[in-house]
């Protein structure tokens, strides 16, 4: 995982990704596949990412994602 971690970096770097980008596109990605993951559930997606319910909220209006249905 580390390795993977590592190289997408270097790609990212690389390719001339600026820090603020990136991290906004894992931070949505991250959440995505969390929601899914637990059918749109907001308090068993906090859980899963070991975060406040509210925070869940308030990250999903700031990148804009919605919850899937």
């Amino acid at each position: 995982m580390r390795e993977l971690l590592l190289r997408l970096i270097d790609q990212m770097v690389d390719g001339g990704i600026r820090f603020e980008d990136g991290r906004r596109e894992f931070e949505r990605r991250f959440i995505e596949r969390a929601l899914a993951d637990a059918e749109g559930h907001l308090s068993d997606t906090a859980a899963t990412l070991g975060i406040h319910r509210n925070t869940l909220a308030r990250k999903m209006a700031e990148l804009r994602i919605k919850r899937p249905r």
